[in-house]
């Protein structure tokens, strides 16, 4: 356990801890939300992480995404898997640099026990709910999170036992309402929430068998 873990079972306690490090999440995407989100997990205790982007970092995405002015045209998910690594050394991260369709989803997650939609296309969003609701796996979606102001309308749902929907569910992002840091982080933080909670609750469900 390194410092950063024996700092994490501080808080959660050992056996948590290690609950926690057995979880495999998959982070669909890697902007606003799936950057965030994946600091959220790290930081909360989680190391096992399959990251898959097609995008580079670029000075637009550097008013909401978990990455550095230094880290600018490098692939985002190299430089998220460095900025993990950064709070943890020994988080085991898998990183996909390839555009998520349809065929390559289903493989990619397959090891997954959680999936985090965190797309922007709202037809790719589509394609991984029908391609990840199809599988035996927790999967916590984003839908409504443009503009500021509105911080308290980002809520979570429970749709079914194993599809979580994180935001406002009408507010996309655009001219009007751009997407700013404030209103992506909670919604980014609500999703890795949503991953915590699900999985403290297993926990406390084994203890009890």
């Amino acid at each position: 356990m390194n410092i950063a873990e024996q700092g994490m079972a501080a808080t959660l306690g050992e056996d948590v801890l290690r609950h926690l490090q057995q979880v495999t999440i998959g982070i669909a995407g890697a902007g606003g939300l799936g950057s965030n989100c994946a600091m959220h997990l790290v930081r909360s205790g989680f190391v096992r992480l399959v990251i898959a982007d097609f995008d580079t970092v670029e000075p637009s995405n550097l008013n909401r995404q978990f990455y550095f002015l230094k880290q600018v045209g490098l692939a985002k998910v190299d430089a998220l898997s460095e900025n993990l690594w950064a709070i943890n050394p020994d988080a085991q991260i898998t990183a996909h640099n390839l555009r998520l369709n349809k065929d390559n989803a289903p493989e990619l997650f397959a090891h997954c026990d959680v999936v985090v939609e965190a797309l922007d296309d709202p037809a790719a969003k589509k394609m991984l709910a029908e391609a990840m609701l199809m599988q035996d796996k927790l999967f916590v979606a984003a839908s409504g999170m443009g503009g500021c102001g509105r911080a308290d309308a980002i809520v979570t749902r429970r749709l079914r036992d194993d599809f979580i929907l994180v935001g406002d569910m009408t507010t996309e992002c655009s001219d009007s309402t751009p997407p700013l840091s404030p209103m992506v982080g909670v919604a980014a933080a609500k999703q890795a929430d949503a991953v915590l909670a699900y999985f403290l609750e297993r926990y406390l469900e084994e203890q009890d068998d």
